[in-house]
């Protein structure tokens, strides 16, 4: 599952940790997305328990209710070598409880729900409000399982322990070999 197929790539690309670093072009798959115009705009109300609108200005927000921040993550599949890949490009608004300390080390693990799942992680950034990963992870994969399945990201810290803090999913039907960037809700973890 994992076959990174070297040998029929182009280029000098190191493949042999199936993780790319896109912080320095240049990168044939990397596009520049504007921050304001590729972030869609949050909704300025919610329903409350009764079903009335309530501005989120004027309410606490707490629990379920609390925002957990979003995933930004970009995907593409290349036919010729029938590989997937998955850049985890950031974590914006991001919270976590303050059992986890003000700054604990955050990353991003993914999961692709095959029979046999495939996992990898980024590397662990300082908690922030804007946390940039950066990170791109190649698997050899048949177009025809890998639109049968589901990505799953869990967003966890390392310090002061191991825990999921937030979780959030997204379907592969419609992958194809042009890029998509996909800005992901963050959920709670489930139980």
């Amino acid at each position: 599952v994992s076959d990174l197929r070297t040998s029929t790539l182009t280029g000098s690309l190191d493949l042999s940790h199936s993780v790319f670093d896109l912080r320095s072009p240049p990168h044939r798959f990397m596009k520049r997305y504007d921050s304001v115009s590729s972030v869609p705009s949050s909704t300025s109300s919610r329903k409350d328990s009764h079903g009335s609108n309530r501005s989120l200005d004027t309410i606490t927000l707490s629990g379920d209710e609390r925002d957990f921040g979003r995933l930004n993550v970009q995907l593409c599949y290349v036919p010729s070598v029938e590989q997937i890949w998955i850049t985890v490009l950031r974590c914006k608004d991001l919270s976590w409880p303050s059992s986890c300390g003000e700054n604990p080390r955050v990353y991003v693990k993914g999961i692709l729900t095959l029979p046999k799942p495939v996992q990898f992680k980024s590397s662990a950034k300082e908690g922030c409000n804007d946390i940039e990963f950066m990170e791109t992870f190649v698997f050899a994969i048949k177009l025809q399982i890998v639109q049968t399945v589901r990505l799953v990201f869990k967003i966890q810290t390392q310090t002061p322990r191991k825990r999921t803090i937030g979780e959030c999913s997204l379907a592969l039907r419609e992958i194809s070999s042009e890029e998509s960037s996909h800005w992901l809700d963050i959920s709670p973890p489930s139980k």
